[in-house]
C-alpha cells in the first residue's frame, strides 16, 4: 500500500509525521531534583535525540516576536516540576540546530541552566522551516494579528510565493491571507494598537475602508478613547463619510488647495473639518462629538470658557 503523502496544509502533525504511524514519546515522569528535570529522548525512535542547548539557534523565520515573561516563568516551573512533555522540533544546519518549534521550552531551558534537551530532529528547507514555524504558532493561537500576517509576508517576500501558494503552505483559505496582509497597509501607531490588542482586527478592517490616512488615525484614536464597539465605529466613520462626496467647485482655490487646508485643520483640531468656500464668503464646520469633545476643540483653537 502506498505510504501516504504528507501535505504542509495539514498541520505541524501531518508536516513532521513520516507517513507511517510512529509512537509518541512518553512524558517525563514528575522530578523530585530540580537540577535536572529534563525526560530524556525516548529510545529507538528515528529522529530523536538529546541535544546541547548551546548548540540549537532561533529560527530567522519564527513570526512571534512577543514572549510574556510570565507566561515563560509558569513553563520554566512546570518544567522544573514535571519534567519536558513534549520535545522540540529542530533541524541540522552547519554543525548546530536551528528551531522549527518549540522556542519557549528552549528559553526555559536556557534559565533552568539544563546542558541537553529532548529534540525531533528534521530534514527541512527554509521554506518548509519557515512554514512549520508559522503553522505551529498559529494552530497554538499564540500569534497575534499582526505578527500572522508579517509571517504571511515573509513566506511570500522571502520564498518568492504567491498569496495561493503562501496560503496552501499554512492550510488556510487565500482570503483568510489576503485580509491578513490589508493589516500590514494600516500606519505604524494602527498596527502597534492592533499588535497589542488595544484595536480588534474588526476594528483594523473599518478603519482601511477608509482612504484619508489622517482621519483613519483619528477614528482609530477616538474608537481608543470612547472604547468603541466595530458596530459604532462603523457608523462613525458611516455619518462622517455621508453626502455625495463630490466637492462643488469654488472660484479663487483649486480642490486640492482646499483639501489641504481641511486635512490640516483635521489635523491640528484632531476633529473632521470641513471648509465651504467661495470668493466673496465661506465656512468652516468642525465635527465633534458630546460635550467633553467640544470643550476640547475650543481649547485647541484657543477659546477660553
Amino acid at each position: 500500500m502506498a505510504t501516504p503523502k504528507s501535505r504542509l496544509g495539514r498541520g505541524l502533525g501531518a508536516l513532521i509525521s513520516s507517513g507511517a504511524a510512529t509512537p509518541k514519546p512518553a512524558a517525563a515522569a514528575p522530578q523530585s531534583s530540580a537540577a535536572s528535570p529534563a525526560v530524556a529522548a525516548p529510545d529507538g525512535l528515528a529522529g530523536y535525540r538529546e541535544v546541547a542547548v548551546h548548540l540549537v539557534e532561533p529560527n530567522p523565520y519564527q513570526p512571534r516576536k512577543e514572549f510574556a515573561a510570565e507566561a515563560l516563568t509558569e513553563l520554566v516551573e512546570s518544567i522544573r516540576a514535571e519534567g519536558l512533555l513534549q520535545p522540540i522540533v529542530v533541524r541540522a544546519v552547519g554543525d548546530k540546530f536551528q528551531l522549527i518549534a518549540g522556542e519557549r521550552r528552549w528559553r526555559a531551558f536556557q534559565q533552568l541552566k539544563i546542558k541537553s534537551i529532548p529534540a525531533r530532529i528534521m530534514t527541512s528547507s527554509d521554506a518548509s522551516s519557515a512554514s512549520l514555524a508559522l503553522i505551529e504558532n498559529l494552530q497554538r493561537a499564540d500569534l497575534n494579528p499582526l505578527e500572522e500576517a508579517h509571517g504571511y509576508a515573509s513566506l511570500i517576500r522571502d520564498f518568492d510565493l504567491t498569496q495561493d501558494a503562501a496560503a496552501q503552505r499554512v492550510g488556510k483559505g487565500r482570503a483568510t491571507v489576503a485580509n491578513s496582509l490589508r493589516l500590514l497597509g494600516l500606519e505604524a501607531e494602527l498596527q502597534g494598537y492592533v499588535g497589542k490588542g488595544l484595536l480588534s482586527v474588526g476594528h483594523a478592517k473599518v478603519l482601511l475602508g477608509v482612504e484619508n490616512s489622517a482621519e483613519r488615525l483619528l477614528l482609530a484614536r477616538r474608537a481608543l478613547e470612547q472604547g468603541l464597539s466595530v458596530r459604532a465605529l462603523e457608523e462613525l466613520t458611516r455619518h462622517k463619510s455621508g453626502g455625495t462626496g463630490k466637492r462643488r467647485k469654488m472660484p479663487g482655490a483649486t480642490a486640492a488647495t482646499l483639501t489641504d487646508i481641511e486635512k490640516k485643520l483635521t489635523s491640528h483640531l484632531g476633529a473632521r473639518s470641513t471648509l465651504r468656500h467661495s470668493a466673496k464668503r465661506g465656512r468652516i464646520i468642525v465635527e465633534y462629538e458630546g460635550n467633553d469633545d467640544l470643550a476640547r476643540v475650543l481649547e485647541k483653537m484657543g477659546v477660553k470658557l
